[in-house]
């Protein structure tokens, strides 16, 4: 779920987007995913840490303890950025979320094909990625699957997509685009401790997957693969991470 200048003074970065400043990357090719590790030193988490994202979600341990997720999202203007790696989108303040009683505010949200995300080795077509930080500088991220089963379009690309950028370039999206679009009716989760999905690959990211997916039609789907081909991590080692569900 590319950081960029605005949000470089998190220290952290974009669940699925690295610092401009680092080396180029992309998902593909002598800079793909394999070789993240080995293009920056600042990457090295890619290729040595322990808690990678994103997974195969498995054998999740039912916790009754966890509670339900508190979504505040509002709707405002943004701005859509074409990284050359994948659409972001650089939301207003106001939106947060408060998960095991800890204030996230949504700071940006970004697109991936396929998901990241496999649940039982399945990937679906595209998800939604949306980046939170707490006051003390935690991130967590919000992961909904989009899946093309159903075939209806999603509210919320209908207001974005006409505005998707060219590469490098930004857009102002001024209508009153909110988030809560992308969540499904029912928002059981799977949780666990996993990392930032593009380089620096930063560990500390606790992960939020909705259970539930959403719908996505063929014409979205189409839009957004006529920029990206592929541009979703693969699936990494959980080493023994203990995955949790809510219900």
């Amino acid at each position: 779920m590319r950081l960029c200048a605005s949000l470089i003074v998190f220290v952290l970065g974009s669940a699925c987007a690295a610092a401009q400043s680092g080396a180029k990357w992309d998902y593909a090719g002598k800079t793909g995913p394999l070789a993240w590790g080995k293009l920056d030193p600042a990457y090295q988490a890619c290729s040595k840490g322990r808690d990678q994202s994103p997974i195969d979600i498995h054998g999740a341990h039912l916790n009754k303890k966890l509670q339900p997720i508190e979504f505040h999202y509002i709707g405002a203007s943004l701005d859509l950025e074409n990284t050359g790696n994948l659409i972001v989108a650089h939301v207003r303040p106001g939106s947060y979320i408060v998960a095991d009683g800890v204030r996230y505010d949504l700071q940006q949200f970004e697109f991936h094909h396929p998901s990241e995300t496999a649940v039982n080795g399945k990937l679906t077509d595209m998800d939604v990625e949306l980046l939170h930080k707490s006051s003390d500088g935690k991130m967590a991220v919000i992961e909904v699957r989009m899946a093309l089963d159903r075939g209806a379009p999603n509210a919320v690309l209908a207001m974005l997509w006409p505005h998707l950028p060219k590469a490098g370039a930004k857009e102002n999206v001024t209508d009153m685009v909110n988030p809560r679009g992308f969540l499904p009716a029912d928002q059981g989760y799977w949780t666990y401790a996993g990392s930032l999905t593009t380089p620096p690959c930063t560990e500390g990211v606790r992960w939020f997957v909705l259970e539930n997916e959403i719908s996505v039609s063929l014409d979205q789907i189409r839009a957004y693969t006529y920029l990206f081909r592929l541009n979703s991590r693969p699936l990494q080692d959980t080493h023994g991470r203990r995955i949790e569900a809510n219900e």
